[in-house]
């Protein structure tokens, strides 16, 4: 029989590319439905040079937005020399594997090895963002055909929350991303063996993905049911899965964080629950306006008919218990995780309302990749890579030139207590500590930047106070840099 021939109506040609479900299956067996061309791996590779450039620039204009990226430098520094992951930017002698349970992180400790720096976090953190969009792109196109996937594509490569964590310098979320958006297109084209093993490797990226990995397995056990060729074998694999992430959680909130926490305990637990001090309580308009710029622009709400978006709700379940006002937004790097999770569901949402008798919504279907594309790039005007269209983006202005220079003055080796500012600098050479949690090491210097109005008479009776009986002298100071050194 020609399968071609016998086709309902959009699933020849062009539509032959659109769904991976029932009875269309037939055809991607028959080969009917075209492989997508490789506009998945250029655009990866448009948006690595983009993410590559935000990342890199802002580093050279010292525009570093929190100490995460020195912690992490410091805790992938130590895997790259086959030592235990100290970040001493958490406290003296703090292992890192006592604050969140990231050992995936290590893998970039052999890349460190030979490209030592801090810049090398920020491309490799660029690639793994890029990298994700491939398998969104590709079984949108798969589904939907090339135009309509390549637009969800791009939809997704400038998704707010994928360019707000490139913002935020580092964070092992940037692993997440990668295996949660390979897992879900698994999940897609009803692969439920590679689905399983995308999302088993989450558990190492930090201690709260278990949840996820156990909601993918439940997306799995949801759809496997339904597939009596492969389903009856992969049911059980899924269920497994769920008990995996669930006991690997567990155990890293309740052994191994404690294990190597000095204190014997999980710091993150007085920002959950009734335990802890409380900056708040989350505003309801807060919640909803966040979840409607998770869904809203993203997939126009059509990703609410689809079983995936079940993977986003560990992550939004964790952010709105939270005291923590921080989670509750659309700023930082934490909503990098449900970008893929969104516009998956929508893939997946478009390809479920096909056969809609519905005319409406069959319509809003059609229409709505070219929509959350155009919204997506209309957003961009006002996100972090609209900076890549400015000049001064690009540019190294002297006063940065200049601070440079004065950090350069403290030696190789040295310990040095630092805030924000002078800290990316010095990590990938000295031993950095967080101003004020020194402990009772006295630093060798204090580096540190400061409000316009402040003093270096100040700063040096700051450094008094700091480490009372100790003498700190002035380095020099530049821009609202200071730097002393212990005389």
């Amino acid at each position: 029989m020609d399968t071609a021939a016998t086709a309902p109506p959009g699933t020849g040609a062009e539509g032959a590319t659109a769904v991976f479900g029932g009875r269309t299956r037939l055809l991607a067996r028959a080969g009917v439905l075209r492989r997508p061309k490789a506009d998945p791996y250029w655009l990866a590779l448009a948006l690595f040079a983009a993410f590559t450039a935000l990342s890199v620039c802002r580093y050279r204009r010292m525009a570093t937005m929190s100490w995460d990226l020195g912690i992490f430098e410091q805790a992938i520094r130590a895997y790259a020399h086959f030592q235990a992951p100290i970040a001493d930017l958490k406290g003296p002698g703090a292992n890192i594997l006592g604050d969140h349970f990231s050992p995936i992180t290590a893998l970039l400790g052999p890349v460190y090895r030979l490209f030592p720096g801090p810049v090398t976090l920020l491309v490799a953190q660029a690639a793994l963002f890029a990298v994700s969009a491939v398998p969104v792109t590709r079984v949108a196109a798969r589904l939907l055909g090339r135009g309509r996937g390549l637009a969800i594509g791009i939809a997704y490569g400038v998704s707010w929350g994928i360019q707000r964590a490139v913002d935020f310098d580092f964070h092992e979320i940037c692993f997440a991303v990668p295996l949660i958006a390979f897992s879900l297109e698994a999940v897609i084209r009803g692969r439920w063996y590679p689905a399983l093993l995308w999302a088993a490797p989450l558990v190492f990226v930090k201690e709260d993905m278990g949840a996820t990995v156990a909601a993918i397995g439940a997306v799995v056990w949801i759809r496997a049911r339904r597939d009596p060729e492969r389903g009856p074998r992969a049911v059980p694999l899924a269920v497994a899965l769920m008990g995996f992430g669930i006991a690997v959680s567990a155990l890293a909130l309740g052994v191994v964080i404690p294990g190597f926490n000095g204190a014997g305990s999980y710091d993150y637990w007085d920002k959950v629950g009734s335990g802890g001090e409380q900056t708040g309580t989350i505003p309801f308009g807060t919640a909803l306006r966040t979840l409607l710029w998770i869904l809203l622009p993203t997939t126009g709400l059509l990703a609410l008919r689809s079983p995936l978006l079940l993977a986003a709700v560990p992550t939004l379940g964790w952010r709105f218990l939270s005291h923590d006002d921080h989670y509750w937004g659309t700023d930082w790097h934490y909503s990098a995780v449900l970008m893929p999770v969104v516009l998956l569901a929508l893939v997946d949402a478009l390809d479920r309302v096909r056969d809609t008798h519905r005319p409406w919504l069959a319509s809003y279907a059609r229409q709505l990749p070219s929509a959350v594309c155009g919204a997506a790039l209309a957003l961009s005007s006002s996100m972090p890579l609209y900076g890549l269209t400015q000049g001064a983006t690009y540019d190294k202005s002297p006063q940065t030139r200049a601070v440079e220079r004065l950090l350069d003055r403290i030696p190789d080796g040295a310990t040095v207590e630092a805030n924000v500012g002078p800290i990316s600098r010095l990590t990938s050479r000295c031993r950095v500590l967080w101003v004020g949690a020194t402990q009772d090491i006295r630093p060798d210097y204090i580096a540190l930047q400061e409000p316009p109005e402040r003093t270096e008479r100040q700063v040096i009776e700051y450094a008094g106070q700091l480490h009372p009986g100790s003498s700190y002298t002035p380095v020099g100071s530049t821009s609202g840099y200071f730097v002393l050194k212990r005389g």
